[in-house]
């Protein structure tokens, strides 16, 4: 049964380098699938908010949130799950560096990496449009249709 309303969230499309940040979400990483930084949404607080509050909580990184580059939408086809994604580019604010001992504050997060274009064609990953829209067109905003949750 579908819950009353999708789960709103907001994502990070964060590049130094030439290097995409990507984390595992899954807690206990009990799936490889990685994704860009980001989460759900506080009600009351802006989306570029969030999403900076977001990265430092799983990263310990702090950003500028810039223009929104991507909408996302994904669901469990066997459950109630719903979320839409906004993916904004953002820069860095401060040093690139995660200390190798940091620990999200949910504790989903518990992986991360910096990645290039070449090495993220080996990586699972999602949503699928993301590689094309991290390292492609600046600018360019995109909208990557609803699909299912991927373990």
């Amino acid at each position: 049964m579908p819950s009353a309303s999708p789960r709103l969230a907001a994502r990070a499309i964060l590049i130094h380098q030439d290097r995409l940040l990507l984390v595992n979400a899954y807690p206990n990483g009990e799936s490889p699938l990685m994704c860009a930084p980001g989460g759900g949404v506080h009600p009351g607080s802006s989306l570029p908010d969030n999403l900076a509050r977001e990265v430092y909580e799983e990263t310990g990184l702090t950003i500028t949130v810039g223009a929104p580059c991507l909408v996302n939408e994904f669901h469990d086809p066997g459950g109630s799950f719903h979320q839409v994604d906004i993916y904004f580019r953002c820069m860095l604010s401060g040093a690139p560096d995660i200390d190798p001992a940091w620990q999200d504050v949910d504790r989903v997060v518990n992986k991360w990496q910096w990645t290039s274009r070449d090495e993220l064609a080996s990586i699972p990953h999602k949503p699928d449009s993301l590689g094309a829209v991290a390292f492609g067109v600046p600018g360019a905003i995109s909208y990557d249709p609803l699909e299912p949750i991927v373990r």
